[in-house]
């Protein structure tokens, strides 16, 4: 199920999961508008991935940025066809943070989401997609956090509103719930180290890995295929099996308590 002749905008798109995302799609015939902040890195980017690549600079946080981006791809390529809300920040200091960092975080990852569909959603036709990067974390507790998974869980809501509100003119809005995956943060976190990353992840994810990118992509991308036509408002997590588990991570309460015995 190919992607050629779609156009698709995929913001926070000049690394980590936004280019693999961005990668799968171009490999599958689509034309991609990379979004981002860093010029050089995206022009770069354009080179690397030949043709059917074009960047614009947007700041997702800015109106007029985001009205020039949705301007340049209807004059690069004529058309949109698919929306990927893919930008986001991390920044999360829990019960902790400041009325700035709320509203810092709110406005990246779900405001300029939501400015995004307002935008765009006029020029779609029929057979168009939305597709939201939510994430795990918008679905559990986690200690420590409190605005990343905030952003999350409403971006969660917000696309079934939004597939409510744009079903009518054939336009399909759905998410997409990664769990742990190879990104620039996680090679940050492991000094680069892949294997380690599994190795801790194995503890978490009943498929004994961290996700890649590329196996996002996969799923982003089938989305905006006519095979998933009768697919709307829905999340769809891609996590290799994270939110199945329990707080128990799908260890009975034998193993607990002996492994508890066991270091006594």
């Amino acid at each position: 199920m190919s992607l050629e002749g779609k156009v698709a905008i995929i913001t926070g798109s000049t690394q980590g999961l936004g280019l693999d995302i961005a990668k799968v799609m171009i490999a599958q015939g689509a034309e991609v508008m990379l979004v981002g902040r860093n010029a050089s890195a995206g022009r770069a980017l354009c080179v690397e991935l030949g043709p059917l690549a074009s960047y614009t600079e947007c700041d997702v946080e800015n109106d007029e940025d985001i009205d020039k981006c949705i301007d340049n791809t209807i004059n690069q390529f004529g058309r949109i066809d698919i929306l990927v809300n893919n930008a986001c920040i991390y920044t999360d200091l829990g019960i902790q943070s400041s009325r700035e960092d709320w509203h810092k975080s709110l406005n990246v990852n779900v405001i300029s989401a939501a400015i995004f569909v307002q935008k765009i959603s006029p020029l779609l036709k029929p057979g168009s997609t939305i597709v939201n990067i939510t994430s795990t974390g918008g679905k559990f507790g986690a200690a420590g956090r409190a605005l990343y998974p905030a952003s999350k869980a409403a971006m969660l809501q917000l696309t079934k509103n939004f597939a409510v509100s744009l079903a009518p003119k054939g336009t399909r809005v759905l998410s997409v719930s990664p769990a742990w995956t190879w990104s620039p943060t996680v090679a940050t976190l492991t000094n680069n180290d892949i294997a380690l990353a599994d190795r801790v992840g194995a503890d978490f994810h009943p498929l004994g890995r961290i996700g890649r990118g590329e196996e996002v992509g996969n799923v982003v991308a089938f989305l905006c295929t006519s095979g998933a036509s009768w697919m709307t408002g829905v999340d769809i997590p891609v996590d290799g099996g994270f939110s199945i588990l329990g707080p128990d991570r799908g260890i009975s309460p034998r193993v607990w308590f002996q492994r508890h015995s066991d270091s006594v």
